[in-house]
């Protein structure tokens, strides 16, 4: 999941890729985020499975925005991690959406969702924001509009495991209701006044949505019994890739991509990544490919690509 949508019209960076050919560089940055936020899905279903989610997810932001905070400065000199009150309470309201909001509640329903599901779940992204623009007053293209409508009807096929009992219907809900507030995320960043560095709003971000992370953590009780001698070996693996791999690798690809490549190309990452999941998903945990979710996911898929391939030509 990114911090921006490809279906806002406002991108957070400009494509500088002239026509012709696009370099190797691009294609091997745009695989990272492909296979790498692809991946997370699994790692998180990995991670849920000895770890408790909220703060499982508070730790992870918290130490990637950590090594953010030093890779920024590093590069960048400490200078560039001057921000405004503004502007910082700006980064952390969007944390709470993307990281507390929608990513928490991804962690929190993966307990009892398989994670090919969950991905699948999330693509109806920006199916979300579409809806969040035209409430604006927004009047997106009618071939935009078609496509929502078709990803919701795929949406109402990916929730039939949860109705008929298969998974349980609050996890189901849980990752919609992720989803929704990724969209409200992304949608929002643009509009507020945030750091000038991408990568300082981002780890301002994480530090705000991962602390409150922890605080949902203690306020479940998931530090009760806790016993990190009790975590098994494949979970701290999993934590480690989605804090270095996912969270800053995937990251840095993405805001790289943003200015390196023409923005119709990244955002292809919004229907690859379900494919990605699901693939995971099924070879790694053995998660079942039922018909709901094949053709549920197959629907919110091509929905996605129908919005994403409209909005990229305005």
């Amino acid at each position: 999941m990114s911090t921006s949508t490809p279906v806002d019209g406002k991108a957070t960076g400009p494509a500088t890729t002239t026509r012709g050919r696009i370099p190797g560089a691009v294609w091997a940055a745009l695989a990272l985020v492909y296979v790498v936020w692809g991946s997370t899905y699994l790692g998180i279903r990995i991670v849920v499975e000895t770890m408790p989610p909220f703060l499982s997810a508070g730790a992870r932001f918290i130490t990637a925005g950590l090594l953010l905070t030093a890779v920024v400065a590093w590069r960048y000199g400490p200078a560039a991690l001057r921000a405004t009150r503004a502007q910082v309470g700006s980064a952390a309201l969007v944390g709470l959406l993307l990281i507390l909001g929608g990513n928490g509640l991804v962690v929190l329903a993966e307990t009892s969702v398989p994670s090919g599901l969950a991905a699948l779940l999330v693509a109806a992204v920006p199916m979300w924001v579409v809806v969040l623009r035209t409430s604006t007053g927004d009047r997106p293209p009618l071939r935009t509009l078609a496509g929502v409508l078709v990803g919701l009807a795929g949406l109402a096929v990916l929730t039939s495991p949860g109705l008929s009992g298969a998974v349980r219907l609050s996890g189901v809900l849980l990752v919609v209701a992720a989803s929704v507030l990724w969209s409200l995320g992304s949608f929002t960043a643009p509009r507020l006044k945030l750091p000038a560095n991408p990568f300082t709003g981002s780890a301002y971000q994480m530090f705000a949505g991962g602390t409150a992370a922890v605080v949902v953590g203690l306020l479940r009780g998931e530090h009760h019994g806790l016993d990190p001698a009790a975590f098994s070996t494949a979970s701290w693996l999993a934590l480690g890739y989605l804090t270095a791999v996912g969270s800053l690798v995937g990251f840095t690809a993405y805001v790289w991509l943003l200015q390196a490549a023409p923005l119709s190309l990244v955002s292809t990452y919004a229907y690859v990544n379900p494919v990605v999941a699901v693939a995971l998903g099924t070879l790694v945990l053995g998660e079942a490919l039922t018909w709901p979710i094949l053709v549920g996911g197959a629907i919110v898929v091509a929905a996605v690509g129908v919005i994403v391939s409209t909005e990229r030509k305005k």
